[in-house]
């Protein structure tokens, strides 16, 4: 049996956006056997551009239920049933993440269309729900909203399941144990794995460690790699796995820093051989004869610690003219701009002429230290709280004096205490990467800042 499953969001965050409308058909694989379509009151504003697209205002979803109230409906509508829908992970990580912030783990095993269509159907130019569809032959009525996605998912999968002569669907379900793999590699070994978030080990049968990685969900990211055939560094890697072991960290900023910290450490063959490490080029500054502060992107392997680091000079870039036009910098003083003169924006008039001496270095710098800004941390000492390994329980990353001093665990009832949440740190060695990881967690999730 499967629960067919779309949802509308208020964003792209399954952390920080809310659930507005949720799809769900109930198919035993020939036809629809139930179904629940509701819209969904978010609690939170719903933005502009969302509205443009799903047309789905606040005024709509005012008297829906919020998600508390239809939750006992969605676990005993989808209970023993396989979780389906176009980009899976997208929409299960949204239920889950709802279902977290009121203490309950919702699981399901998951089938995600794409995946199911890229080998049923291969070699389409696209795979996106709507020219999928297209492709195929099947309509798709009220796009963008949840009983229309879901509906068109819904014979989307009828139609794979009646094209997949080889049960391709059934391997992906249920995945065998794949070929090639060290024999210490047992069935047994691999039903023990989490799905939870930490970081994990690949050990060979020499006992030295060859490869270390993070994921949230730690089961399903290890059987990627034990299937991985798409190059031959990645099957010869799994060739040679013969114990795997892990850590549960509980939050993903706490297994970024533990993953980083084990790299470090270890260098472990297969990590060392990936093209790209975390961040290889940093952005740095200096003032030059005249005062004017400049900048440049260049490689991190250097004693210099820069203001902050990217993982391609491409990005660096990308970011920095960004950066640059937002506070009204100078390209050329930048490093984004090639001349001995004024710079091309000068010459549009959006450059106020420190490549050329018009602007002062004390007016001038006075936007770059305002720009500087959002490099440092609003505070010098915090600690930052997000889950611990149990519900009663919480993880700590300590930043004392603007340098990270390691992370630890607490009693959830200890949050505010920040004498206990301190004693609860275990050090770990401060480094140019680890301020990266951590200013992007930051910015993107919703954690706790305790200021000390």
């Amino acid at each position: 049996m499967f629960a067919v499953i779309d949802i509308e969001t208020t964003g792209g965050s399954p952390v920080t956006e809310k659930i507005t409308e949720i799809a769900i058909f109930i198919h035993d694989g020939l036809t629809i056997v139930d179904e629940f379509v509701t819209l969904v009151n978010p609690e939170v504003n719903i933005p502009y551009y969302i509205t443009g697209l799903t047309g789905i205002t606040n005024a709509m979803v005012s008297d829906a239920p919020k998600f508390y109230e239809i939750a006992r409906k969605i676990v005993e509508i989808t209970e023993d049933q396989i979780f389906v829908a176009h980009n899976v992970n997208f929409d299960y990580s949204f239920v889950r993440q709802e279902f977290r912030k009121l203490g309950y783990e919702y699981s399901r095993k998951t089938l995600d269309t794409i995946k199911l269509a890229r080998q049923v159907v291969p070699g389409l130019p696209s795979y996106s729900l709507g020219k999928l569809c297209a492709s195929i032959g099947i309509p798709l009525n009220n796009r963008h909203r949840a009983g229309g996605d879901a509906m068109a998912t819904v014979k989307l999968l009828e139609e794979l399941l009646n094209r997949d002569h080889k049960n391709i669907a059934a391997k992906i379900l249920k995945p065998g144990h794949p070929e090639g793999l060290n024999e210490y590699i047992t069935k047994k070994v691999l039903n023990k794995l989490p799905e939870e978030t930490g970081v994990y080990f690949f050990w060979d049968d020499k006992q030295e460690l060859i490869y270390i990685g993070k994921s949230k969900d730690i089961r399903t990211r290890i059987f990627q790699h034990l299937h991985n055939q798409t190059t031959r560094k990645a099957m010869e890697m799994r060739d040679r796995i013969a114990d795997i072991t892990w850590e549960l960290t509980g939050n993903e900023l706490i297994a970024l820093l533990l993953e980083s910290n084990e790299i470090k450490k270890h260098k472990p063959i297969y990590n060392r051989q990936q093209r790209r490490s975390f961040f290889n080029y940093g952005l740095f500054s200096s003032e030059d004869k005249n005062g004017y502060i400049n900048f440049s992107i260049s490689n991190t392997n250097q004693t210099e610690v820069p203001l902050t680091t990217f993982t391609s000079k491409r990005e660096g870039r990308d970011m920095l003219t960004e950066w640059v036009e937002n506070y009204h910098l100078c390209h050329r003083l930048s490093g984004l701009y090639d001349s001995a003169g004024a710079c091309f924006h000068k010459g549009i008039g959006e450059c106020f002429g420190a490549c050329t001496g018009e602007e002062s270095p004390e007016a001038y710098n006075q936007r770059v230290h305002k720009f500087l800004e959002r490099f440092e941390y609003d505070y010098q000492d915090f600690l930052i709280i997000d889950k611990g390994k149990s519900k009663d329980e919480i993880g700590v990353v300590c930043i004392e004096k603007g340098q990270y001093r390691g992370f630890g665990y607490a009693g959830a009832d200890q949050e505010n205490n920040t004498e206990v949440l301190r004693d609860s740190i275990r050090f770990y060695p401060d480094n140019r990467d680890i301020h990266a990881l951590i200013r992007l967690y930051l910015r993107k999730n919703n954690a706790k800042v305790l200021p000390l």
